[in-house]
């Protein structure tokens, strides 16, 4: 958070922080996540993306055209534009998200596999306080999760197969509620819809490369995780801070020498939430009462290990 705030002014009436968090198993399980206890001032800070994308277009003040294509070349790399017009530079950054079209021109290849899942986003007004609690319950495959907003509102993230998901995002806003009330034990008491619900089907995407001679990929353009540890904006941004340390002092940012610093930082911080995160969906997504009693014993043994509570809490906040 303290990066974001340094890019650009947010409104601090719409950054949230998470004092806790709560997360279910599908078997009775349960973990809990303290700030307190782990001894920071927050475990992590919820900003919504439209005020997030607003602050950073303010920064930005871009001028929006279509891409046509790139050329690299060994001293400079351009974009040409819609209507003829080019623009010149010494490096282009790919962060335009999980279709990139900087990864696509600049032949950069990526590993992609669909989760068979979609992500139901919306907005809801809750009865009870959410007292600054992130919930999450795992249900043996989907992933329900509640967050934090400004006032008593919160924000879902339900990952279901394909088919479930259409069937709720189909929901009237009374059955929709009921819904998610249910699924949420009742948690929030009655829900109000906010926002109308909006999905994206999940998949996970991994670059073959993050850089080459003038092209760096930050971001979804690099990779994209399951959403259920709520780490890939994290990672996102976490780029961009690699990338800016290893522009300090240098005179050619395109460098491929330099870029490659920039791709070496981030190859093991991706790959173990990557894989953490992908051993996370598969394990709670894997049938029977063995996989059941494995990994609901795990999560109620790990809440009863406060040093590897708070061993999880400081990696994911890195």
């Amino acid at each position: 958070m303290a990066f974001l705030r340094e890019l650009e002014k947010l409104p601090e009436e719409r950054i949230t922080p998470v004092y806790a968090m709560s997360i279910f198993g599908d078997a009775g399980s349960h973990i809990e996540f303290d700030a307190y206890r782990a001894g920071v001032p927050a475990l992590a800070w919820i900003v919504e993306d439209s005020v997030l994308q607003d602050s950073l277009w303010r920064g930005l003040q871009p001028e929006v055209a279509r891409c046509e294509s790139i050329v690299v070349d060994d001293e400079r790399v351009v974009l040409e534009l819609a209507g003829g017009r080019e623009l010149s530079a010494s490096l282009i950054v790919g962060a335009d998200g999980a279709y990139s079209f900087v990864r696509a021109q600049a032949g950069i290849g990526a590993n992609e596999k669909a989760y068979d899942q979609t992500a139901v986003v919306a907005n809801f007004a809750c009865e009870r306080s959410h007292g600054n609690v992130a919930y999450q319950w795992f249900q043996g495959g989907p992933v329900l999760a509640l967050l934090p907003l400004p006032g008593n509102h919160v924000s879902m993230v339900w990952s279901l197969p394909a088919e479930a998901a259409q069937k709720i995002e189909t929901l009237d806003e009374e059955r929709l509620c009921r819904e998610v009330e249910a699924a949420a034990r009742g948690t929030l008491g009655q829900l109000e819809l906010v926002t109308a619900p909006r999905s994206y089907a999940l998949r996970r995407v991994a670059a073959h490369r993050m850089v080459q001679p003038r092209v760096a990929l930050l971001g979804d353009a690099a990779h994209v995780i399951h959403p259920l540890a709520g780490q890939g904006l994290n990672l996102g941004l976490q780029d961009v801070r690699a990338l800016a340390r290893v522009f300090e002092g240098v005179q050619d940012v395109g460098n491929y020498r330099v870029l490659r610093r920039y791709e070496r930082s981030r190859a093991e911080p991706i790959l173990a939430m990557d894989s953490m995160v992908d051993g996370l969906y598969r394990l709670f997504g894997a049938q029977g009462r063995v996989a059941a009693r494995l990994r609901n014993s795990g999560l109620n043994l790990t809440d009863r290990l406060p040093v590897l509570k708070n061993i999880l809490i400081r990696q994911a906040m890195n």
